[in-house]
C-alpha cells in the first residue's frame, strides 16, 4: 500500500511492540496518543531528528502516525531520504482509534483524538 509516494500500512498490519512515531502538535498529543509512541511534532521534527536516532531501533522499522496520514507522509518521506525504514500509518490516529486502538490522554485517563 502507498499513501501518496510513500509506502503505507492501516493499523490492523500493526503489531504490539512496533516503534510508532507520532508527529502531530503538541495539543493533539496531549488529547490522545498511543501509549509508548515517540513524540516529536512535524514542525520541530528536523531540529529534533537525533531523539528520533536515538530511540529508534537500530536498521528497524519505524511506523508513523499523525491525525489522518498526510503529515506522517511528508516526514516518512523525509526519513526515508534519511535512509531509515520509516512506513507511513494510512488513516492515522483517526484510524486508530477507530480500530479500537487504546487512546492515552498520558495521564492514566482515555485520550481523545482532535
Amino acid at each position: 500500500m502507498h499513501f501518496g509516494s510513500v509506502p503505507a500500512v492501516g493499523v490492523d498490519a500493526l503489531a504490539s511492540g512496533d516503534f510508532l512515531l507520532d508527529v502531530r502538535e503538541d495539543d493533539e498529543w496531549e488529547a490522545g496518543h498511543a501509549e509508548g509512541a515517540l513524540h516529536i511534532p512535524m514542525s520541530e521534527f528536523v531540529g529534533r531528528y537525533g531523539e528520533l536516532t536515538e530511540k529508534a531501533p537500530d536498521g528497524g522499522k519505524v511506523y508513523v502516525l499523525c491525525r489522518v496520514g498526510g503529515r506522517s507522509a511528508q516526514v516518512v518521506q523525509y526519513l526515508l531520504q534519511q535512509g531509515v525504514d520509516a512506513v507511513n500509518v494510512a488513516g492515522g490516529m483517526q484510524a486508530w482509534e477507530a480500530a479500537g486502538r487504546p487512546v492515552s490522554d498520558g495521564k492514566g485517563g482515555t485520550g481523545t483524538i482532535i
